[in-house]
C-alpha cells in the first residue's frame, strides 16, 4: 500500500481475491495515499538484537531453533523451522564471504593485500557460527548480520542501535591487549560507515516523493545514559563522531542521545561536527524520550536503553516491532475539507463528511466541530486499513531471520510480524500541527475576534486559491500571529490537536495486540502532501509544501529567533510524541567558526535539554551555496543537506523540495 499498485489487485497468498470488505478498504486507502491524505510504509523500522547476537554468536541461534523445532507443534513448529532455515542460510552466506576473501588472498598482488584478505576470511569463518573474539570480528559480524536482515526485510530503516555501547567491550579488551589502537579502531568504524553507503533502497516514483533522496535510514545512536541514569559516553562515542567528521556521508544516520548529565566535552564535539555541515549528529533528549516511552508501557530499563530507527522513530533495543510508519494522517487536508463541506477544492469531488462551509460557521467553535468531524470520518477507516495491511504483511512477508534476533519471538514460537516481539506498537504521524495552528489562529483572530475578514469572502478565496484576492492572502499571512514565535495561545492550538490525535489512537489496539502511538514527523512527505491540499486560511496557496519536519514552524514565519522556536515547540508536550518527533533548524556556517559561536550552540543544546523537547537537528549551510548547486549541480555532487530525519545529497532532491529547504528560516546567531 502506498506503492503504484492497481486498485482491485489485492490478493491472498494463493492468488485468490481478498474478501470484498478488505478489497474496499485497501482501495480506499490507496485513493487516500494518492490524494495525499494518508501515507504508509511497508516493514523495516526495527533494531535487531545485535548486542545479543555478538555476545552469543549465530551458532547459538541455530541451536535454539533446533531445540524449538523438536519441542513444538503447529504454527510454532513452522516458525521454528523457518528460523532454523534462515539462520543456517545466514551462516552459509557468511562462509561464502570467507571463501571469497581466501580466494582473493591467494591472488593478491601484494603481501599486505593478501594479509588483509586472510584476516577477513578468518574473521568470517569464525563468526559464521561462533561469537566474535575481538573488535575486528565483532564489526565484521555486525556488518554481515545487518546485510542479512536488510535482504530479508527488503525495506528501509533497519537500524543498529547503541553501537558505541555493545562494541565497547571488544574495543576496550583489544586496546588493553595491544592488538588495537585508537586509529585502527577509527579506520574500522569508517570502513563500516562506507559499507552502509553502498546500499541503496530502490523506491517507486510515488514512494520517492515521500522519502526523497533515497534515504536508507541506518540509524546509529551514541551517548546518552545507562540503566542507572549515569552518562554512558565512552571512547567509541567520540570515535563515531570523528568518523562522521572525516567522511561527512549520509549514512549511517548518526544520532546523539543527550540529557542533563551529558558532558560538556560531548556536547562540544557534537556541535563541532554539526558545524561541518552534514546535518549530523541529530539530537535526542533522554529527559523527554524516556518518560514518553514509559508512558506507552515500556519498562524503565528498556526505556533508558532506547535507540532510534530510520529518521527519528523511537524504539527499544532488540525486543520491539514498532511499525513506526504505519500511516501518516494529513490534518491540513482534513481542515480544507472541513471548511468546504467535505469537498476537495482541488478536484471538486466529495471526499469527506458533509459539515457545511466556512460561510455557515457563525463562530470559531463551529470550525473546530467541523474539523473534528472530518478527522473522525477518516480515522477509523485508516485504522481498519492498517489492520488489513499488517495482517497481509504477516501472511505474505514473515521475517524468520529477524525473529531469531528479536526477543520473545523464538520463545513464543511466533514470527515477529505476527506479534512475537516483546513490544508490539504501531506509529501514526499527525501532519502538520504548525499549519493547523497557523490557520486556526488566523481564523480566530481575523475572522471571529477582530471581524476584519468576511467568512464568505474568505471561503470564496480558498476555493479559488486566492485568485484576484492577493491583498486578502497577504492579510491572512501577515496580520495574525503564527506558531514558532513563543506566543502561548497559538502554540496551545498546535498542542491541542496533537494531544487530541494521540488520544484518538488510544482507543485502538493493533493486530499484534499492542498500542498505537503518535509521531510528529513527515520525512519529506510535507511536499507531496502539500501538493494535495488546497489553499488554507494562513495564506498558504494550494499545492504549496506544508511545514517541514513535524514540530517545525512553517518556513519563514518564525521571526523571533531560535530560542523562541524552542519555547514554542516545548509547549507541544513530548509525552504525546512517543513514536518520534522532528524539529528542523538552520544556521549559517559562520556561527561555528569561533569558540564563542560553538559555546553559544552548546548553550542552545542545554536549553533544548531543559525544555524537554524530544528531537532537534540542524542544517549548517549558506543559502548561496544551495542556489549555486541548483544552477550547477555537477559542481556540488558531494553537498549533503538535512531533509527531515535524514541526510541526502542536495542535488539528488526534486526541485520543489530543494526550494522548500532553501526557504527555511536560517539563523546567524543565538
Amino acid at each position: 500500500v502506498g506503492r503504484e499498485t492497481t486498485p482491485g489487485a489485492y490478493v491472498m497468498m494463493d492468488g485468490s481475491p481478498r474478501p470484498e470488505e478488505e478489497q474496499h478498504l485497501l482501495e480506499s486507502y490507496y485513493r487516500g495515499v494518492r490524494m495525499g491524505l494518508l501515507s504508509s510504509w511497508p516493514g523495516g523500522h526495527v533494531i535487531a538484537g545485535y548486542d545479543e547476537l555478538l555476545r552469543d554468536g549465530l551458532g547459538e541461534r541455530i541451536r535454539t531453533a533446533r531445540a524449538r523445532l523438536d519441542s513444538s507443534i503447529g504454527e510454532a513448529h513452522d516458525a521454528a523451522q523457518a528460523s532454523l532455515i534462515a539462520c543456517e542460510a545466514a551462516s552459509d552466506y557468511i562462509l561464502r564471504y570467507a571463501e571469497r576473501a581466501e580466494s582473493l588472498a591467494r591472488d593478491a598482488e601484494s603481501a599486505d593485500a593478501g594479509r588483509r584478505m586472510e584476516r577477513i576470511g578468518a574473521a568470517c569463518r569464525r563468526v559464521a557460527y561462533s561469537a566474535p573474539s575481538n573488535f575486528f570480528e565483532a564489526v565484521q559480524l555486525l556488518a554481515l548480520a545487518h546485510d542479512i536482515a536488510i535482504c530479508e526485510e527488503e525495506s528501509g530503516s533497519m537500524s543498529l542501535g547503541r553501537v558505541d555501547q555493545y562494541l565497547y567491550p571488544y574495543y576496550e579488551r583489544d586496546l588493553a591487549s595491544g592488538v588495537l589502537t585508537h586509529e585502527s579502531a577509527l579506520e574500522l568504524i569508517e570502513c563500516l560507515f562506507l559499507k552502509f553507503n553502498q546500499i541503496v533502497y530502490l523506491r517507486s516514483s510515488g514512494s520517492a516523493k515521500y522519502f526523497a533522496g533515497f534515504p536508507i535510514g541506518f540509524n546509529v545512536a551514541i551517548g546518552g545514559q545507562d540503566e542507572a541514569g549515569i552518562s554512558a559516553e565512552n571512547e567509541l562515542t567520540f570515535l563515531f563522531l570523528r568518523a562522521q567528521e572525516h567522511l561527512l556521508l549520509p549514512q549511517p544516520n548518526l544520532s546523539a542521545r543527550v540529557f542533563s548529565g551529558s558532558s560538556e566535552r560531548f556536547l562540544t564535539r557534537c556541535s563541532e561536527v554539526v558545524g561541518k555541515g552534514s546535518g549530523m549528529p541529530q539530537f535526542f533528549n533522554d529527559e523527554a524520550v524516556i518518560p514518553a516511552l514509559k508512558g506507552k508501557g515500556i519498562s524503565d530499563e528498556d526505556a533508558r536503553n532506547y535507540a532510534i530507527v530510520g529518521c527519528v522513530e523511537l524504539t527499544t533495543m532488540g525486543n520491539n516491532l514498532g511499525w513506526s510508519d504505519a500511516a501518516m494522517f494529513n490534518l491540513v487536508k482534513a481542515l480544507e475539507l472541513a471548511l468546504n463541506d467535505g469537498v476537495c477544492t482541488l478536484t471538486g469531488k466529495q471526499m469527506g463528511a458533509h459539515t457545511g462551509t466556512l460561510k455557515d460557521f457563525a463562530n470559531y467553535e463551529d470550525v473546530i466541530a467541523a474539523l473534528n468531524t472530518q478527522i473522525d470520518f477518516f480515522f477509523e477507516r485508516m485504522i481498519r486499513c492498517c489492520e488489513v495491511v499488517e495482517r497481509a504483511h504477516a501472511e505474505l512477508l514473515p521475517s524468520p531471520f529477524l525473529s531469531c534476533v528479536v526477543d520473545d519471538c523464538m520463545k513464543a514460537g511466533i514470527d515477529v510480524t505476527a506479534g512475537g516481539a516483546h513490544y508490539n506498537l504501531s506509529g501514526i504521524q499527525a501532519i502538520q500541527c504548525a499549519n493547523i495552528a497557523d490557520s486556526l489562529a488566523t481564523l480566530k483572530t481575523l475572522v471571529y475576534n477582530e471581524k476584519l475578514v468576511d467568512r464568505a469572502q474568505l471561503h470564496a478565496a480558498l476555493v479559488n486559491n486566492y485568485e484576484n484576492a492577493e491583498l486578502l492572502r497577504l492579510r491572512m499571512l501577515n496580520k495574525a500571529p503564527k506558531y514558532g514565535n513563543d506566543i502561548e495561545w497559538v502554540d496551545a492550538i498546535a498542542f491541542d490537536w496533537a494531544r487530541d490525535f494521540a488520544e484518538r489512537l488510544t482507543r485502538f489496539t493493533n493486530v499484534r495486540g499492542g498500542p498505537y502511538q503518535m509521531g510528529l514527523y513527515t520525512v519529506s512527505a510535507h511536499v507531496p502532501m502539500g501538493q494535495n491540499v488546497g489553499a488554507t486560511p494562513d495564506g498558504r496557496l494550494a499545492k504549496e509544501p506544508l511545514a517541514d519536519g513535524g514540530m517545525s514552524p512553517v518556513y519563514g514565519r518564525d521571526a523571533k529567533g531560535p530560542t523562541a522556536v524552542l519555547k514554542s515547540v516545548s509547549r507541544v508536550k513530548s509525552e504525546y510524541g512517543s513514536n518520534g518527533t522532528l524539529l528542523n533548524m538552520k544556521f549559517l556556517p559562520s556561527l561555528f567558526k569561533t569558540e564563542l559561536g560553538v559555546s553559544k550552540f552548546v548553550r542552545l543544546l542545554r536549553a533544548f535539554i531543559e525544555l524537554k523537547i524530544i528531537h532537534v537537528q540542524f542544517n549548517v549551510v549558506n543559502r548561496d551555496d544551495l542556489l549555486a548547486a541548483q544552477k550547477q549541480p555537477e559542481l556540488y555532487k558531494s553537498l549533503t543537506i538535512r531533509v527531515a530525519g535524514y541526510t541526502a545529497y542536495f542535488t539528488e532532491l526534486a526541485p520543489d523540495l530543494q526550494r522548500e529547504i532553501i526557504e527555511r528560516t536560517e539563523f546567524a546567531d543565538i
